[in-house]
Parts: C-alpha cells; sequence; structure tokens
C-alpha cells in the first residue's frame, strides 16, 4: 500500500516530477512530462504498478523501514534522507538536475557510521502501471523498452533480475557514495549520455541557490513562504512556462470517494493567482514566461477561452478513467485527462485579467497583444456575463449564476479599465465603466442575503461558498461593509469544521448536492487561507494569525500542502502538492506582514 499523502516528499526538474515516500519509495514519476504515462504509479496502486525502493535492506514479509529523518538540503528540490540502523547510520540524497536533455532521477547512498546493508529495487511499469517492459543488458546498462519509451538505469552497483525487479544488493561504509540513475529517452534513439551525479547534484544545488536568491520576501515565516515558492516553481513546465495545478491525478478528496481528479495541467485560474504570487516575491522571468504561454495558448480565440490547457497549450484534455487501477486507498476511479476542461467559468476572465493587470503594476514590460486580449476578453465578457456558468468549483451540476463568477467578471472590468485610464490601451472607457456598475448593482441585488446579512453561493440560493471570502480581496466592496462582514461571520458559522478549517460549500454525503457528485469532501485549504486573510483585513489580526499558523501545522515534514485537510481522519487528501494550497500561503504571509500581525 502507498504512503499516507503527507509521508510524500516532492523532487522534480520543472518538467516532471517525483514523489518519495518515507521509506524510500518512489511510487510516482511521469516521463518525460508531468502529463506523461507513468513509469512508477505504485501510488494508485499496487507495487505490481512500478516503484522504485532504496534504502536499509529488511527481512522478507516486513515492511520496509522509514527514515528516521529526512529535510531538503538547504532551500532547494534535493531530498536527503537518513536511517539510523543497529548497524549504523546511511544517507540517500534523490534529486532531478533541471534538463536540457534527457530527465533524469538521480539517487546517491552514503555511509554516514557504520556498515549498513542496502537495496535497490526497480520496478518500472510503463503506461501507468499497465505494460511490463522489455529489459536487457546494452554495453553493460540496463534498458527498459516498451513502445515509444525507454528508460536507462544505471549504477556502480552489481544488479541482477528477480521476479519482473531490478535488485541491487551492497553494502555502504563511511565516506562510501554509490549512485542510482535511471534516464528516460525515446525508444528509437541513441542510449542516453551516462549520467555525471556528482556534477549533476551541484548543478543543482548551485541553480536553486540561485533562484532563491531572486526573492524578495524577508519577513516572518520566510521558510515556509520560500517553501511554497521553490514548490510553485517545481510545477512550472520550464519548456513553455504553463504551470500545473498538482504533479498527481486521482488522489481523493474523500478516502474511498469519488472526486477523483487529474491536476496535471494549466488552470487559467491557478496559474494566474501563482503569477501574482512569484510577482510579488521577485520572481519576473516566470510571470513573463507564463504570459508568454497564456497568448501562445488563448492565440487569436478569446470567445473559446479554456478554463485549462495542457502544459504547451493543448486543447483536448478528453478524460478517460484507467480501470486496472485500483486507486489510492481504494478510491476510485482512476482518472487522467480532465472533462472539465470546456466549461464555462466566468471567473477566469477576471483571474486571467487580474494577473495581467498586476503584471502591467510591477513593471513587466508592456507586451502590446496582452493588453489587446485583455480588451478581446472584456469584448466577450460584455455578452456573455450574465449567463449561468459552472463557477470556480467546476461543478457537474446544473449551471447557475454564482456569486463568485459575477465578482470576478467585475473584476475583469475594473483591470481593464484601469488600463484604459492608465493610457496604455485605447477602449470604450465610459461604456465599460457603466458595464462595471451594472454587474456590481447586479451582484448586491441578487446574490445578497437581506435577512441573513451574506451574500449567497449563487443567485436566489441559500447556501454559502467559501469563494466569497474573496470579494473584499478583490476590492469589490471595501472591507468595513456590513455585508462582507456578515458573509465572513456566516461563513465561519456555517463552512467551518470542528477544527476550524473552511469547506467551500456544504456536500450532501451520498445524495448527489450542488456540484453534481456523491460524497463528501476535506477542508479545503485554500478557503482557509483566504479566511485568515479577510480577518486581518477586517482588524481581527490575530484571529488571523492564529488561523495561519493552525494552517502552517498542517504542513508535512517538509513544508508541503495537498488539496485538502479531512478534519475526521486528521491527514491531508487531494492532488499533492498542490499550488492552489502555497499560493495562499504565500499571499495570507504577506498580508499579515503588512498588517503587523506578528508579536516578537
Amino acid at each position: 500500500m502507498a504512503g499516507r499523502i503527507e509521508d510524500y516528499a516532492l523532487i522534480g526538474d520543472m518538467q516532471t516530477a517525483a514523489l518519495v515516500c518515507r521509506d524510500g519509495t518512489v511510487d510516482w514519476l511521469c516521463l518525460p512530462r508531468f502529463d506523461s504515462h507513468a513509469v512508477f504509479a505504485g501510488l494508485l496502486g499496487t507495487e505490481e504498478h512500478g516503484f522504485w525502493r532504496l534504502g536499509p535492506a529488511h527481512a522478507p514479509d516486513t515492511e520496509p523501514p522509514c527514515a528516521t529523518r529526512r529535510t531538503y538540503r538547504g532551500e532547494s528540490l534535493i531530498l536527503e534522507s537518513e536511517w539510523d540502523t543497529p548497524r549504523g547510520t546511511v544517507r540517500v540524497t534523490d534529486f532531478m538536475p533541471p534538463r536540457d536533455g534527457a530527465p533524469q532521477l538521480i539517487r546517491i547512498v552514503e555511509g554516514v557510521t557504520g556498515r549498513v546493508p542496502m537495496r535497490s529495487a526497480l520496478r518500472m511499469r510503463f503506461s501507468y502501471g499497465r505494460v511490463v517492459p522489455w529489459v536487457h543488458k546494452h554495453e553493460g546498462r540496463t534498458v527498459a523498452v516498451a513502445g515509444p519509451d525507454s528508460v536507462w538505469f544505471d549504477t556502480q552497483s552489481e544488479t541482477y533480475g528477480k521476479g519482473l525487479t531490478t535488485y541491487a544488493d551492497f553494502t555502504v561504509a563511511p565516506g562510501d557514495r554509490i549512485a542510482f540513475t535511471i534516464s528516460w529517452q525515446p525508444s528509437h534513439k541513441e542510449p542516453p549520455p551516462l549520467p555525471e551525479p556528482e556534477q549533476s547534484l551541484d548543478a543543482t544545488a548551485a541553480f536553486w541557490r540561485e533562484w532563491v536568491d531572486h526573492c524578495t520576501y524577508h519577513g516572518p515565516y520566510r521558510e515556509a513562504v520560500v517553501r511554497s515558492l521553490i514548490t510553485l516553481k517545481a510545477l512550472t513546465y520550464a519548456p513553455t512556462g504553463g504551470i500545473v495545478a498538482a504533479p498527481t491525478t486521482s488522489l481523493p478528496e474523500e478516502i474511498g470517494g469519488v472526486r477523483n481528479w487529474d491536476y496535471r495541467y494549466t488552470w487559467l485560474r491557478d496559474a494566474a493567482i501563482t503569477l501574482s504570487s512569484l510577482l510579488r516575491t521577485g520572481y519576473r522571468d516566470e510571470a513573463r514566461a507564463w504570459r508568454e504561454w497564456l497568448l501562445r495558448a488563448v492565440a487569436g480565440d478569446p470567445e473559446n477561452l479554456q478554463i485549462m490547457y495542457g502544459i504547451a497549450g493543448e486543447r483536448e484534455l478528453g478524460e478517460a478513467e484507467l480501470d486496472w487501477l485500483p486507486g489510492y486507498e481504494n478510491s476510485a476511479p482512476v482518472r487522467v485527462g480532465n472533462g472539465a476542461a470546456h466549461q464555462l467559468q466566468l471567473d477566469v476572465y477576471g483571474e486571467v485579467t487580474e494577473a495581467l493587470h498586476l503584471a502591467h503594476m510591477t513593471g513587466l514590460a508592456r507586451n502590446d497583444y496582452a493588453s489587446l486580449l485583455q480588451l478581446k476578453l472584456i469584448r466577450y465578457l460584455e455578452q456573455h456575463w450574465d449567463e449561468p456558468d459552472e463557477g470556480i468549483w467546476e461543478v457537474r451540476g446544473p449551471r447557475r449564476h454564482f456569486v463568485h463568477s459575477k465578482v470576478m467578471a467585475w473584476v475583469a472590468v475594473d483591470r481593464t479599465i484601469k488600463l484604459l485610464e492608465s493610457g496604455d490601451a485605447d477602449g470604450p472607457l465610459e461604456k465599460w465603466r457603466e458595464l462595471r456598475d451594472d454587474i456590481h448593482r447586479d451582484v448586491c441585488e441578487k446574490g445578497y442575503d437581506k435577512e441573513r446579512n451574506t451574500f449567497t453561493q449563487s443567485y436566489g440560493s441559500r447556501e454559502l461558498d467559501a469563494s466569497l471570502l474573496l470579494i473584499p480581496q478583490m476590492g469589490f466592496l471595501p472591507p468595513d461593509d456590513k455585508r462582507v462582514i456578515g458573509t465572513i461571520e456566516a461563513i465561519q458559522r456555517e463552512l467551518s469544521t470542528s477544527d476550524g478549517f473552511i469547506l467551500r460549500y456544504p456536500t450532501s454525503g451520498e445524495e448527489e448536492g450542488v456540484d453534481g457528485l456523491p460524497g463528501d469532501e476535506g477542508a479545503f485549504l485554500a478557503c482557509s487561507f483566504w479566511l485568515a486573510d479577510d480577518l486581518a483585513m477586517i482588524g481581527r489580526v490575530d484571529e488571523a494569525r492564529k488561523l495561519f499558523e493552525k494552517l502552517l501545522a498542517l504542513r508535512n515534514d517538509l513544508g508541503l500542502l495537498a488539496e485538502e485537510w479531512d478534519p475526521r481522519l486528521q491527514r491531508q487528501v487531494g492532488n499533492f502538492p498542490q499550488a492552489f494550497s502555497h499560493v495562499p500561503l504565500i499571499d495570507t504571509a504577506l498580508r499579515l506582514t503588512a498588517s503587523g500581525a506578528y508579536g516578537g
């Protein structure tokens, strides 16, 4: 069985990523891209679906020992795990060097004290665990081939095959360093170059050191902020600038449930808010690359804007179920692709426009086509803002007039008006000011429950929705407006879990709920960060700081967060690590720092 979600560490090379469990097992790796088929899919099944374990040898039929301690090396994505055993201490260093050529996963075993027997067990399975490759030797190297893919395995240690698995048994003493590397290559090409593990380790450390040096944030909780920034960088596909929501698919929002989705794509919403966090902490190159990705993906067709694209801008992300995988802790189905790609989500126009506005305000060099795209988006919204949509949470039930969608349509128009007022673009200024007023009035009349003094999830509904917490953050209403305060307090009453975290909206257990799905889910972590932001904005800064610190305590030992927190099971759930959790962590830290909410 795979480990708990929070038992995993992330390593990656800005093109794909691997998850490494506490016991030294790589249970998830897609090659060569985030959205490629997995070669290790044990995370969503069993060891039969592919894994790579490297750690102290253990007796047959016993669980492999978990690392005594693990950490990232400084401010990097280089993982160091140490085991204290009866025979001594051993360290394993795992990393993926940023690359121009073949993707590599490198693991270096180092003896610290004593003499420790070790074992590497490598079981490669292509096509998400479905295909057993042809494994053979080629000029002294081990290679696994299946269809268009080949994975090359290199080590100084002797290897042998047994049970369709490649093993290496060896012992390390102080000063010993033994490296293991897998490299992907198209199967029709020449073998990839022999790896140079030590040089690659030095280069990877230097890369992260230089990248983190650009961070302009030096306030409280810098460690948490920098770890989140590194995670966001790891989720950026370097060749194009596209940003994946998470490197995994189908990690469940409810253990044993059906809310299992593929997040290895670029949501405009997630990428836009990621961009805002990177911009505000000094990372303009990533912002510039994402803006260029956006212009390529949307091309000349903003009327058919999708809410998500492939990492290179692909539009077709057809959803399918992999019935040979039982799912994480039997949470089925396992899905690849995402059928929500063609939903109508009007809020996306606001998030994209807000990101372009922030890029402009922070001095990113002007791009005339970006301004033209922004104007085209508003012309589309002029005709469609008053339609029902699927909303921020991608409901699979009927379309509704979601309040958050209307608010973000207002944001799109408001930020475009600011662009026109700055003189950097031309458009019908008075007409769009009237449109902005019309949207604002519509939301306040139809999306607000006067009796309960709260905005609601959609027009005419009584349900609440945590996305309403963004109303003051987007400037739709000032924080001290009684309707804003009433909404914050209503969400605290009605959407709060027993431990004070926030649900996205009410779910209905076995019945089909507002989102068109049965079952429940955990507390959505981004929503709890939003609440902390709002509390700070309305002057309840001590309460905001305490909630923020409770949220920080949910991170795993390496500072990583999944999408949600299950208050009943007291564990992380959902895809991991999740950009939509780490972005608001950064934002809340910045807001609390600005508010002076830290004592001592």
